[in-house]
Order: C-alpha cells, then sequence, then structure tokens
C-alpha cells in the first residue's frame, strides 16, 4: 500500500498542481519529492510529500487556497483500475490541515471540496480538535449534501478511534456529540456512508457499548434491510465479545439450550504455515428450533508466555430440536505483520452467543 504514493504517484501530484497554477514547477518539485521516499513508510511518505509541496506554493495559505480548489478540477486521475491511484491526492487534502488548521473559514469548504478525490477523514481531525463547535456546524449542514463523499466525511472523519489517525478524546468521552449526526445518516441512500457509520458505532461500542446498544435497539423497531443491515455490522465488536444483549437485538437466541458439545482438534501437533482443522458437535437440548452466534478463539501464546485470545468467526446457525449439528474448520497458522507468534501450547476455544462452551489445545512450533 505505501507503494501507492510512488514516483508516479508524485509526477501525477505536481502535473496537477501545474495544470492549476502555471508557477508550480513540476521537475523540481519531482525530484525533491522523491528523494529517499522508497524507504518510508506510507504516512511518512504523505507527511513528507507535504513538506516539498509547501516549499513549491505560496506561504500565505489563503492564496493557497484557490489553486488547490483548481487542482480538484483538473486532478490527473492516473490508472482507473488501480484501486490505490486515489492515495495519490492523501498529501495534497492532508496540507490542507498542516497549513490550514488557524483558517477554518477557508479550510473546511476546501476540505469539502477536496474529500471527494481520497477522503478529507484525516485532514478533518485536527480542526475538530482546534474548532470543535465550527465544524459540528458544518457536519449539520453537510449530512444532507448531495454528494455521498462529503456525507460519510461527518462520520468518517468523526470516528473516535479511526485507524491510522490519532483518536479523538472528545468524542471518546462524549460520544452524543455524533450519535445525533449518525441518526440522521443511518437511512442514508448510500451504502458507502452506511457501511462507515456502522463502523462509526463499532468505535463507540468499544468505550461505551451501551449507548450504541441502547441506539440500535432503538433503531431495529420497523428497520427496512438496510438499517438491520448496519446495526449488525455496528456490533459485530460485542458480538465476538460476548455482550449479552447484542444476540436478541440480532434475533439469536438468548441463553441457548445445549445438551453437549463436542470439539475435536485434527492434529495437535502444527508448525506454522501448516492449517489448524479441527471439528464441533453441537447437540441442543431444546425442545425449539434455536438461532446461534458460532464463534472460536485461539489462544495465542505471547512473550510472557501467557495465552491471549483473538476471536474468529465460525458460523451462524439455526439449530432444530434435539439436533446435532457438525461444523468443520481449517484455520491457517501464516506469518502476518500484526502478529507474532510463539512456539508452545495455544488454546482453542468454541464460544456459542459469546459463552465459552468447549476448550482444547495445540502446540505450535515456530
Amino acid at each position: 500500500m505505501k507503494n501507492s504514493l510512488n514516483k508516479s504517484a508524485i509526477e501525477r501530484i505536481g502535473n496537477s498542481f501545474a495544470a492549476a497554477w502555471p508557477d508550480f514547477s513540476v521537475d523540481v518539485f519531482t525530484a525533491q519529492a522523491t528523494e529517499g521516499v522508497d524507504g518510508l513508510e506510507l504516512k511518512m511518505r504523505v507527511n513528507a510529500i507535504i513538506e516539498v509541496l509547501a516549499q513549491h506554493l505560496p506561504d500565505d495559505f489563503e492564496m493557497c487556497v484557490p489553486i488547490l480548489y483548481k487542482v480538484k478540477d483538473v486532478w490527473i486521475k492516473g490508472d482507473t483500475a488501480d484501486a490505490y491511484q486515489v492515495f495519490a491526492a492523501w498529501p495534497v487534502i492532508d496540507y490542507v490541515a498542516v497549513y490550514g488548521v488557524n483558517r477554518p473559514d477557508l479550510a473546511l469548504p476546501l476540505l469539502k471540496h477536496l474529500t471527494s478525490l481520497f477522503s478529507a477523514e484525516f485532514a478533518i481531525r485536527p480542526f475538530i480538535e482546534a474548532h470543535p463547535q465550527l465544524c459540528h456546524t458544518f457536519f449539520t449542514r453537510w449530512i444532507v449534501d448531495p454528494d455521498e463523499h462529503v456525507r460519510r466525511l461527518v462520520s468518517e472523519g468523526t470516528r473516535p478511534r479511526l485507524p491510522w489517525a490519532s483518536k479523538l478524546a472528545i468524542f471518546i468521552e462524549n460520544p452524543s456529540l455524533n450519535t445525533v449526526l449518525l441518526a440522521q445518516l443511518k437511512d442514508d441512500s448510500s451504502l458507502y456512508v452506511r457501511r462507515s457509520v456502522a463502523n462509526h458505532l463499532n468505535d463507540i461500542a468499544k468505550d461505551h457499548p451501551e449507548v450504541v446498544l441502547d441506539l440500535c435497539e432503538s433503531w431495529i423497531k420497523n428497520a427496512n434491510e438496510q438499517v438491520k443491515w448496519l446495526i449488525k455490522h455496528a456490533t459485530r465488536g460485542l458480538v465476538k465479545q460476548g455482550n449479552k444483549r447484542v444476540y436478541p437485538l440480532l434475533g439469536y437466541t438468548p441463553d441457548p439450550c445445549i445438551e453437549k458439545v463436542v470439539l475435536d482438534i485434527q492434529c495437535k501437533q502444527i508448525d506454522l504455515g501448516q492449517r489448524l482443522q479441527f471439528k464441533v458437535s453441537i447437540c441442543s437440548g431444546a425442545i425449539s428450533s434455536q438461532n446461534m452466534v458460532v464463534d472460536y478463539a485461539i489462544g495465542f501464546m505471547k512473550a510472557n508466555g501467557v495465552c491471549r485470545d483473538k476471536v474468529f468467526k465460525l458460523k451462524n446457525i439455526t439449530i432444530s430440536q434435539k439436533q446435532t449439528l457438525v461444523l468443520d474448520k481449517s484455520h491457517l497458522l501464516k506469518a502476518i505483520t500484526t502478529r507474532r507468534y510463539y512456539s508452545g501450547v495455544q488454546t482453542l476455544k468454541i464460544l456459542i452467543n459469546g459463552v465459552e462452551v468447549a476448550k482444547s489445545k495445540f502446540e505450535l512450533s515456530c
């Protein structure tokens, strides 16, 4: 992903600025911005390009504003088959956050104009921290904007725990500042916007699960399929946590009656790169059908020798009275950048509606 901000992307940025402002020196900008870029991670590349951009634009932000408006109009999109080509606009948009935060009167309308190039979800956050009331005033207008990118910016830009961005303490402490806006966006015609609303609620649920549950319980009444999907997506973290209130909200049986659960691991000696294969037999003890969420949790050993659970989705099931259901799963234990594996005994748990119902162990060799 970091390679999306490469020499080709930098040339596109330079050529777009030159088309918007003849005084822009494309060759010098490209040479300076590409120097050393290959050794940088994605966010560092964004910041480095912004720094070079500033050397080629007027010092007065007010003079930059019309140039940036024009850049949007002449923007060179690049290869539309490349899903990452939009990343070239990231430093252009975030330039506004770095150099325009003291001029929100100019910068906020500009971010609204630029957001469809990539997303102003990162750039808007310094303005929220510095000018919360003013931003809220803009947001109340933007939620009814014809452009789905602008409407999404309200939800995505105000997420309290947006990935790759600093946390917004004001919204972590008081989510009600945003829930009124989210309530107006939940029925948005765009899935792009509704997905953002769901992700925002999932963020809130990490700190205020009851707020999200109260909100979703009020929304579920007479909800259409789109809102039901949003609620399911918004509460996915609460499902993994085993929150008792979330299951009936999603149509699952509260406190399901289970007669027996048998967990069988095919091979309990596994090398990193191989698959953990297991089978679960679930026997219902109820006299009527039950809806359940079946997940599994792998307790990965950490450096201190303690296992820490990571919950994964197995299957949502409907099981008839006295029925025995068998589920098979194969989980690839491969090296990934976000997890370090340690050799030793790991645990495997089966969860039904968040409650542990079976447990076994296996040994991993790294």
